[in-house]
């Protein structure tokens, strides 16, 4: 589908939220643990009553417990972000009531491990993450939820009509589509996905042992239940970071082409993300600079 991951922000209230509400303003659930959920809940205020199930905090470093939550009895999905990308927080599965539908935006780990999409009724990603590049956004969903939508829903965002028109209601993006393919067989050719989950997660591991066994010169806000294993956010000299160390750690890292380490701006500090085109010689680089640079600048910080 067009429209980008953000756009299913929109066309998952508009396709689904009045599935259980013929005349009453429809409801659902949202588990917002960092940016992307939040974006989500924000703009599904605009077409339905959605209802969080845990308040949102000041800062997102944890996954609220299970026992606090609060589901909507009669909602008509409850959605949740498995990886959120600027906070480095993990969510690989959900406890929910029997029955519920569960939404996933997994735009940043699809492809990255093993997801049992018969769990989800709509699962969704962007393919700039782990299949390909920006122009396409990949839905799955269960057949039983189409036919659903709200009489203000865009056609270019109505799961129907892009069934029934084979995803072509409009020229889409081909060049985008093909190089999907050519990530999914790649992946497929190369060990499937238990090897590029076994991959991923030797590749987080590298880094986190390292920001662990720092002795407090890198610091991870994430409880180690919720970390993230694509995108590992990190702050130097512990929590709220020393900003003039960690400027100097950007800076040195560019001279080795080490690029895109700075942490999201709603959020700071730095932050590595070990997509799949992240190999794992590239982990083992970056983790060598990581030691080397604490070594150098140990002293600045005890």
């Amino acid at each position: 589908m067009p429209g980008g991951a953000t756009g299913q922000f929109s066309a998952i209230p508009l396709n689904i939220g009045k599935r259980n509400h013929a005349v009453s303003r429809p409801k659902a659930s949202y588990l917002v643990t960092g940016k992307w959920s939040q974006a989500a809940y924000e703009e599904a205020l605009n077409f339905i009553d959605a209802k969080l199930v845990v308040p949102i905090p000041e800062t997102f470093n944890s996954v609220p417990s299970r026992s606090t939550w609060q589901f909507v009895p009669d909602a008509s999905y409850f959605y949740f972000c498995m990886n959120e990308t600027s906070n480095g927080i993990d969510i690989p599965k959900v406890d929910v009531p029997d029955g519920t539908i569960v939404v996933a935006d997994a735009s940043s780990v699809l492809m990255t491990r093993n997801i049992d999409i018969t769990r989800y009724g709509i699962i969704f990603a962007c393919a700039q993450k782990n299949l390909g590049i920006p122009g396409v956004t990949l839905v799955i969903m269960r057949k039983d939820l189409l036919g659903h939508a709200s009489h203000i829903c865009p056609n270019t965002l109505n799961y129907s009509l892009m069934s029934t028109k084979l995803s072509s209601y409009s020229v889409p993006n081909i060049f985008a589509i093909y190089i999907m393919k050519l990530m999914i067989e790649y992946v497929d050719n190369n060990g499937g996905m238990d090897t590029f989950a076994d991959i991923n997660r030797d590749k987080a591991d590298k880094i986190y042992i390292n920001i662990d066994d720092s002795k407090g010169f890198y610091f991870c806000p994430i409880p180690k239940v919720n970390r993230s294993k694509v995108n590992i956010v990190f702050r130097i000299g512990g929590r709220h970071g020393n900003a003039e160390l960690e400027e100097k750690f950007l800076e040195e890292a560019r001279i080795k082409n080490y690029i895109g380490l700075q942490g999201d701006p709603t959020v700071g500090g730095l932050r590595a993300s070990l997509y799949n085109s992240v190999t794992m010689s590239d982990v083992r680089d970056l983790s060598s600079f990581m030691y080397e640079f604490r070594t150098e600048n140990q002293d600045a910080v005890f």
